[in-house]
């Protein structure tokens, strides 16, 4: 894992055990693979507050368009799908 990985896993603990894994679950399976505007957009998300990422995360509000498809791909392998 590079050295930016960690750092994000680190920025991924969050202080509410769903988004900890939802978030370090897309970093360890699909951050390395994304596009480099996803990786932007998933350092984006990273500067939201918690509240707002977890609406966003179940659907309770709207991400902005440059969040959506990260939106979709983080919860899409979430633990109740798997």
């Amino acid at each position: 894992m590079a050295a930016d990985e960690g750092k994000l896993r680190w920025r991924c603990r969050r202080g509410m055990k769903e988004l900890d894994i939802l978030l370090t679950r897309y970093v360890d399976e699909r951050y390395r693979a994304a596009s480099p505007e996803e990786q932007q957009a998933f350092q984006s998300l990273l500067e939201t507050q918690d509240p707002v990422i977890y609406a966003y995360c179940l659907g309770q509000e709207r991400p902005p368009e440059h969040l959506a498809a990260l939106i979709e791909r983080i919860t899409a392998n979430s633990p109740d799908e798997r």
